[in-house]
């Protein structure tokens, strides 16, 4: 698990690319971690396809990366089923200073989801 607020991109898209690349460098150094989930289907076809022309750059870099995960593996986790996520996403945008953070568990810091 992990979050970090990166400064604004182009769109939605591109950050979701980015936070792919940020999460497999990261998972390198500190896991054996080979599966990857989203709730971005259009970043999973980015993936598999590799037909954007617009993404060329950022898809390169994930390619090199995925040589690195032998068993390398990105599903789509639906939204509703990925609320603990989304709400680490959307705290780590309200912070004003750089924001990194890897873990097992959510640091005492950070704010915990409302209860359903």
């Amino acid at each position: 698990m992990g979050t970090r607020n990166f400064t604004r991109c182009e769109s939605a898209l591109h950050s979701e690319v980015e936070a792919l690349r940020w999460a497999m460098e990261n998972m390198l150094q500190h896991s054996p971690c080979q599966s990857f989930g989203t709730d971005c289907k259009e970043l999973i076809a980015m993936i598999k396809d590799q037909e954007w022309p617009s993404f060329a750059i950022e898809l390169e870099n994930i390619e090199t990366l995925q040589t690195c995960f032998p068993n390398f593996k990105i599903i789509h986790v639906p939204r509703m089923r990925n609320q603990y996520s989304d709400f680490l996403a959307k705290t780590a945008r309200t912070f004003r200073r750089e924001l990194l953070f890897i873990g097992c568990s959510i640091p005492v810091w950070l704010p915990r989801p409302p209860q359903a």
